[in-house]
């Protein structure tokens, strides 16, 4: 499906918060997370449909963004440099910036992962994998590959050869099978770390990739942020 990158200088930023992150490599590090609005991949089980949509009449402040308490469709339109003063007037702590979405990679996220980096922080993408990942190359890239959705995008090889590690939800064996085929053939210059992690927390998803990461020693991934209720 042809792609529809964004190539504005601003972001459209649905969400800034500091917490812990949840997931993959870096749980448990104090965290800034920037989530931006807009995602055309429509996976059925994502947790943030409200980022799937860009409509111009959401636009607001940032003041609007940062007090929202809920999930919102509002957004408002940033450069790099004044989410830095925004972190900065909301005395932020962190040094671990967690770009998010919605999906990031619709945007060019080059000018703000270099400047985060010249500002002492490291940042990471979490990204489904179907655009080009513009970035800084010390950016780590958690690609969380979405196979078949019902947007009809598919997964890049080029964003697969970018990634740090490769973060896939499964709930049964033709999830894992999907990953298989994905990464059958392609030639890896570097050995991405790939973590399961169960669908919506189920039971049987648990346990299956509980067991399938053992007998492929794989990791897992339990999105620690949900069992212990933070955002």
């Amino acid at each position: 499906m042809k792609q529809v990158a964004l190539k504005q200088a601003a972001l459209k930023v649905n969400e800034v918060f500091e917490s812990l992150q949840g997931e993959g490599a870096f749980t448990g590090v104090p965290s800034i997370f920037v989530r931006l609005q807009g995602c055309p991949v429509g996976c059925s089980w994502c947790d943030t449909k409200h980022t799937w949509h860009i409509d111009l009449n959401d636009e607001v402040n940032s003041d609007v963004v940062m007090q929202q308490s809920f999930e919102s469709t509002q957004w408002f339109s940033s450069s790099a440099e004044e989410l830095f003063t925004l972190f900065e007037r909301h005395a932020y702590v962190a040094k671990h910036l967690v770009i998010t979405g919605g999906e990031p990679c619709m945007f060019d996220l080059r000018e703000l992962t270099e400047l985060a980096h010249q500002k002492g922080y490291s940042t990471q993408i979490e990204t489904s994998g179907t655009f080009e990942v513009r970035a800084s190359e010390n950016t780590w890239v958690t690609v969380s590959p979405k196979i078949n959705m019902k947007g009809g995008y598919d997964v890049r090889k080029d964003a697969l050869l970018r990634a740090d590690e490769i973060k896939h939800p499964v709930a049964m064996q033709k999830h894992v099978d999907e990953l298989d085929s994905l990464l059958e053939g392609i030639k890896f210059t570097k050995q991405a770390l790939i973590y399961l992690q169960p669908i919506s927390q189920q039971k049987r998803a648990t346990e299956f990739a509980v067991k399938t990461c053992i007998s492929r020693n794989w990791r897992l991934s339990l999105q620690m942020h949900k069992y212990i209720g933070v955002e």
